[in-house]
């Protein structure tokens, strides 16, 4: 099998570094002009599927904006990966899960075995019960050749409170979940499958990239205000590795189909030189 970062290298190189987020909350059902329902869900959902999802390398969906209309609405989720997929993006499911045990083991397998009903070529997770606690996760990483992005430094006001604090050891804990994955990526070429997250608008200097041999999903670009020059800055000669993830800029657009996926493109070659 062909591994994630093999994979997501391939469609970097093939269209871009971009990252698009189909984020269908309630302000952005409206301006679209869609009902507040399964149906206005649905046409969103298509919408962005039609417009970018044979031109972004990576499509996100964020799982909670489907969630929150019951299972009519997973049905759409479902619908939306299996589309994406299709149109041969990779698709980033955002679920943030993170527990201990079999319930992590559960959450992983309903996301990352090939024949589960959501099956995604990636998903996002939280390490705050512990990086280890995630070790279901990494296996499946292994056995069916997808990815895994560990939350490291985000991009909300709320994440330094803990992402900055120091560990006994004298390193901030998003220095310590960056260095546990580097070291599940050694040795992978050309990249390996577990990557983290962390927003283009951090602080410098938070934590280094440099030996994560890893991808890197960059929120925080476009309406959030970061910039390439922002991703240069704070990652440095790991800036290859990053794929910036937009959502509001892209979206804002819609539901015009020319509109949105000429601010795909824009925003692709805004930050082309990634895979310079």
């Amino acid at each position: 099998m062909t591994t994630f970062g093999a994979r997501l290298e391939r469609a970097l190189d093939d269209r871009g570094a971009l990252c698009v987020g189909i984020d269908p909350h309630a302000a952005l059902l409206s301006e679209w002009g869609c009902s507040a329902d399964v149906a206005g869900l649905a046409r969103f959902a298509d919408t962005c599927v039609t417009a970018f999802a044979d031109a972004a390398a990576v499509i996100k969906p964020q799982s909670a904006f489907f969630e929150r209309f019951g299972s009519a609405g997973i049905a759409v989720l479902e619908r939306t990966v299996a589309d994406c997929r299709e149109a041969g993006a990779l698709v980033l499911l955002d679920v943030k899960r993170g527990d201990i045990g079999s319930t992590m083991a559960a959450y992983a397998e309903a996301y990352l075995t090939p024949d589960a009903p959501l099956a995604a070529d990636a998903i996002t997770v939280s390490p705050y019960l512990g990086v280890g606690a995630l070790r279901p996760a990494f296996e499946l990483v292994e056995r069916h050749a997808v990815g895994v992005f560990v939350l490291a430094a985000t991009s909300n006001p709320e994440g330094p409170q803990i992402q900055h604090a120091h560990t006994a050891a004298g390193v901030n804990v998003a220095q310590l979940v960056v260095d546990e994955v580097a070291h599940l990526n050694t040795g992978a070429v050309p990249l390996g499958s577990v990557g983290v997250v962390a927003g283009a608008t951090i602080e410098p200097g938070v934590a280094h990239f440099d030996r994560l041999n890893g991808p890197i999903l960059a929120p925080g670009v476009g309406a959030q205000g970061g910039t390439a020059d922002d991703v240069r800055r704070v990652f440095g000669a790991a800036a290859r590795h990053v794929v910036p993830s937009v959502s509001r800029e892209v979206l804002r657009a819609g539901p015009d189909l020319h509109a949105l996926r000429d601010a795909v493109q824009r925003l692709t070659d805004e930050f082309a030189f990634l895979r310079g």
